[in-house]
């Protein structure tokens, strides 16, 4: 440590030049993990945050809420089976909010309405208002991002193309599904704007989208096998089963992977140079008895002290450059992402260093210093 620490002071800019790449390359890395997992938040939060362990989808659906259609009739059965402790029924349709008494485009907000049995599990967490109500059935709860655009507790707006309004009775957070902003309401009202035209219910009775599940050990074979025409997965599955889900953090994992792989090559690389630079000093150290593992040692260390200054800077670029994001950008950092890339690059870095030492081991003190015949 202590020769790869004055190498370092020595030769200040030549690492200077190393460090700024690899702080770029963390940087990028961490921003594309952010960006990715805000993308992921934004397109199911309502899921991930929901308490259920389980869903009950119509079979053939591939656990997509928008494909599925069952009936509440299902509830009393599935309750009775093994290890169900709780189920409550869901429904989500897309739609859009438009102010009152208002016709401007500009004024338009998409959303997602997610029908829920007031009271059940799978009503979130009431930040600011009051919560849903049998009794109040045009009564919902929003999403907190919506305040910002203008719709507070107390206003009505219309579902553009339908006849139906709603009022916002309270705010919830972190509550998006499909990138927008999930609005929940009684179940009764639910189906009312879903099912809006004639026979679209398909003629089933009490129709829902899923049955939400909560239980542990919960046998999805056997409830197939008890219900018919089911598919029950986790929710998990679930959540891989939005429309888009998996493509999306599919290609920002794919990003990922080419700029560590692009990461490890490059840093390899210069680490190589460096060290092929310095092949007459490595001779000399080998002719007066360092040994290759005092020389190995050293330019693990050199890699080491570089590779984390470089990810703790490219850390604090990060953070510095979240908070300056516009607020609807979305972004989502979390500690577990940040220490999980940390520790990748880490270890990228440390890998790369490996060509560099098996290189020293190579040097011949004589060829080194010029007098090999």
């Amino acid at each position: 440590m202590f020769l790869a620490m004055k190498e370092l002071m020595h030769s200040k800019m030549r690492f200077l030049m190393i460090v700024i790449i690899f702080v770029l390359i963390a940087w990028l890395v961490f921003i594309l993990s952010g960006l990715g997992n805000g993308l992921s938040t934004l397109a199911a939060s309502t899921f991930k945050t929901m308490k259920a362990d389980y869903v009950v989808f119509e079979e053939g659906s591939q656990s997509s809420m928008s494909k599925s259609l069952l009936s509440d009739q299902l509830i009393k059965e599935v309750e009775l089976l093994p290890n169900v402790s709780a189920a409550a029924p869901m429904g989500t349709t897309m739609a859009t909010a438009l102010k009152e008494q208002s016709t401007k485009n500009e004024d338009k907000m998409d959303i997602a309405i997610i029908g829920i049995i007031p009271g059940s599990f799978l009503e979130p967490a009431i930040v600011e208002g009051e919560s849903l109500s049998s009794g109040n059935p045009t009564g919902v709860v929003v999403n907190s991002t919506m305040k910002d655009e203008g719709y507070n507790i107390g206003d009505t707006f219309q579902l553009d193309g339908t006849t139906e309004s709603l009022t916002i009775i309270g705010y919830v957070e972190n509550q998006t599904y499909n990138h927008v902003a999930s609005v929940f309401t009684p179940m009764a009202e639910w189906r009312k704007i879903t099912f809006a035209a004639p026979g679209s219910d398909k003629g089933v009775a009490g129709p829902v989208n899923a049955i939400m599940l909560q239980g542990k050990d919960i046998a999805p074979d056997l409830i197939n096998s008890k219900l018919l025409n089911t598919d029950t997965v986790t929710r998990a599955a679930a959540v891989q089963g939005m429309p888009g889900y998996k493509e999306e953090n599919g290609t920002i994992l794919m990003m990922l992977a080419f700029l560590l792989a692009i990461s490890a090559f490059v840093l390899g690389v210069f680490f190589y140079v460096i060290t092929m630079q310095k092949t007459n000093q490595f001779g000399i150290m080998k002719a007066i008895g360092a040994s290759n593992r005092f020389l190995g040692k050293a330019i693990v260390s050199q890699v080491f002290v570089l590779s984390l200054t470089s990810i703790v800077v490219g850390i604090l670029l990060t953070y510095g450059t979240a908070a300056i994001m516009p607020k609807g950008m979305p972004f989502k950092l979390e500690t577990s992402l940040v220490v999980t890339y940390s520790v990748i690059l880490l270890i990228i870095a440390m890998l790369s260093s490996i060509v560099s030492v098996r290189k020293i081991t190579k040097i011949d003190p004589l060829k080194a210093l010029g007098r090999f015949e």
